[in-house]
């Protein structure tokens, strides 16, 4: 079986270089998942060695309708770095990615460590606030193709992530499950959501990766610590980034998020 430290630099050298490649499993049928998520932190690590900053985790894959299209049997889940906020209100630059799409999500901000065995309450208990959100997800592979552990080494398709400038205490919103989300492009609407698509609920899934992290073999920065990010997961199906669009998410309650490319 191929081993960690090449699928991490391969899939290094085509963020660098902005090209698509195969799926590692199509060479190598029985790459698994913890080679895959070894693969996902030497490439998080290089990151940090070179001055990044860890802030926060991503949720992918959390709703049943975008495990069939995709094919995979169940979420998984990367990291955030500084250098992938984008600010907002600014244009993306699309010479920045391969093949860039984007869904809305509901990032937490945590006010305090999860500590586990975590439930939708635990999660709510130790946020700080909530944002409306939009992940730029951008796969290494041709035609966003692969399979689980593929993706999980491409941490999780991680490319930008755009914060709303509206932060809100979670009891201020009633349940989250039930907020409604939907996605423009260009003034039409082209999707709508509620807050459980993701997982039932995307505390649920912020919850999951609690408890996750916590029964497998992880590095101390690998686990959910007060001040970070998460992203909780997609809450449409992802749609293509192109020069001049505009998107738009709104979500109840979080305001309005804007994104212009160029």
């Amino acid at each position: 079986m191929i081993d960690a430290a090449t699928i991490a630099a391969e899939l290094a050298a085509a963020e660098r270089q902005r090209r698509v490649r195969t799926p590692f499993s199509d060479d190598h049928p029985d790459l698994d998942e913890a080679t895959a998520y070894e693969a996902q932190w030497v490439g998080v690590q290089a990151r940090l060695d070179a001055g990044d900053a860890l802030v926060g985790a991503k949720l992918g894959l959390t709703s049943k309708v975008k495990q069939r299209v995709m094919k995979v049997g169940s979420p998984l889940y990367g990291w955030v770095t500084a250098s992938m906020l984008a600010p907002y209100g600014e244009p993306v630059d699309l010479a920045r990615f391969i093949h860039p799409r984007v869904e809305p999500e509901i990032a937490f901000l945590l006010g305090r460590d999860v500590s586990t065995p975590a439930t939708v309450i635990s999660v709510l208990a130790a946020t700080e606030a909530v944002f409306a959100a939009i992940d730029v997800l951008d796969s290494r592979y041709a035609d966003f193709r692969f399979t689980l552990p593929d993706v999980i080494a491409d941490n999780a398709s991680a490319g930008a992530f755009l914060l709303g400038p509206k932060a809100m205490r979670p009891a201020d919103l009633g349940d989250l499950a039930l907020l409604g989300c939907v996605l423009r492009v260009n003034g039409a609407v082209v999707d709508t959501a509620t807050g459980g698509a993701s997982m039932g609920h995307p505390a649920a899934a912020v919850a999951w990766l609690a408890n996750r992290l916590a029964n497998q073999p992880a590095a101390p920065t690998q686990r959910l610590a007060a001040g970070m990010l998460v992203f909780s997961g997609g809450l449409t199906e992802p749609i293509p980034l192109r020069a001049g669009a505009v998107v738009t998410t709104e979500l109840a309650g979080l305001g309005t998020i804007e994104v212009h490319s160029r």
